[in-house]
C-alpha cells in the first residue's frame, strides 16, 4: 500500500486487493513495509480515482505487470490497520479483484519480497502461521521476520473459497487485524 508523496500519510479508508491467478497458483509475496504478512497486490485508492483504475495502479507498481481484464469478485469494510495515520474509524472499505495480466513478474524493491506462486495448501499453512501468532503462539517480532499470511487477507480468501479454514481459526485471526 503506497503512499505516493506525503499528503497521503493519512489513511483514505480504501484499498483494492487484486487476484493473480496463473497455473502455479496465486501471486503473493511478502510484505516489504508494514504491516507484515504473505500478501497478494494491494493498496489505497488514494487518488487513483476508480477501484479498477487503482488496482491496475497497484499492480503496476508492486509486480510490475500490465493489466489486460478485471473482474470484481468481492466489497466490503474490513476493520483493518495499516500503517497510516487514520481519521476517524480504523478500517478500509475493500474491491478485491481478480486480474489477467501481461508482463513479467518485476517486483518493486520498496513493497515486496520474495514473489511467488502459491497453491491453496501452503497458502493455507501460511493462514495457519497467522492464527498462532492471533493466538499468541508467536510473538510479533517472529511474525515479523517469519510472516504467516496477511491478516486482513485470511477472511478474503476464505470467503472467496481459496482456502477453507473453521470458523473459530477466522474469528481468532480478527483479532489482530
Amino acid at each position: 500500500m503506497t503512499a505516493s508523496t506525503a499528503g497521503e500519510s493519512h489513511c483514505d479508508h480504501t484499498s483494492v486487493g487484486v487476484l493473480i491467478s496463473s497455473p502455479d497458483g496465486l501471486l503473493v509475496f511478502e510484505r516489504a513495509t508494514p504491516p507484515a504478512g504473505i500478501a497478494p497486490v494491494a493498496g489505497h485508492l488514494d487518488r487513483h480515482g476508480s477501484p479498477e483504475h487503482a488496482a491496475r495502479r497497484e499492480v503496476a507498481e508492486e509486480v510490475g505487470l500490465t493489466v489486460t481484464h478485471l473482474r470484481l469478485r468481492l466489497e466490503g469494510w474490513r476493520p483493518n490497520q495499516c500503517r497510516r495515520i487514520p481519521i476517524g474509524p480504523v478500517g478500509h472499505r475493500w474491491w478485491i479483484f481478480d486480474a489477467q495480466t501481461s508482463g513479467s513478474v518485476r517486483p518493486s524493491a520498496r513493497e515486496v519480497r520474495n514473489p511467488r506462486w502459491m497453491t491453496p495448501d501452503p497458502l493455507k499453512s501460511y493462514a495457519l502461521r497467522t492464527a498462532a501468532y492471533a493466538e499468541g503462539h508467536l510473538g510479533r517480532q517472529e511474525f515479523e521476520q517469519e510472516p504467516g499470511l496477511a491478516p486482513v487477507w485470511v477472511r478474503f480468501l476464505h470467503d472467496l473459497q481459496v482456502l477453507t479454514l473453521p470458523r473459530d481459526v477466522l474469528d481468532g485471526i480478527e483479532t489482530v487485524v
